[in-house]
């Protein structure tokens, strides 16, 4: 029914910059909050960033604020993750998720996992020194 498919992760080195992009096939992807999460290995899911259903309030973690912009197109129906100033320590495999009810909030930016509903494959992002 609906499906995410992120791309654009890659092998970058420290300081440089990577935009991952999550397409959505949802009828009603303008209506959709969205995330993005990540895991690096021996370490739980972390939120990263999202949007709020209406797609004006975001929110970023603290250790990625200032260098990543979350953001998404309607007509286009993608999300996307713009990354700067990369770190070693952003090597993880990047998810993003939806919350495709069409109802709740319209302006709750989510943050916790089990807000979601839908999720994609997830894609690598490596940084190297």
């Amino acid at each position: 029914q609906v499906q995410l498919v992120e791309s654009g992760g890659g092998l970058v080195q420290a300081g440089g910059s990577l935009r991952l992009s999550c397409a959505a096939s949802g009828r009603t992807f303008s209506n959709y909050a969205m995330g993005w999460f990540r895991q690096a290995p021996g370490k739980e899911r972390e939120f990263v960033a999202a949007i709020s259903r209406n797609g004006v309030n975001t929110d970023h973690a603290d250790s990625v604020k200032g260098r990543f912009t979350v953001s998404k197109d309607n007509t286009k129906k993608t999300l996307y993750l713009q990354m700067n100033s990369l770190k070693p320590e952003d090597t993880a495999v990047y998810s993003c998720a939806a919350y495709t009810a069409g109802y709740g909030s319209t302006s709750h930016v989510r943050k916790m996992q089990y807000e979601y509903n839908w999720w994609g494959q997830g894609t690598q992002v490596t940084v190297s020194s």
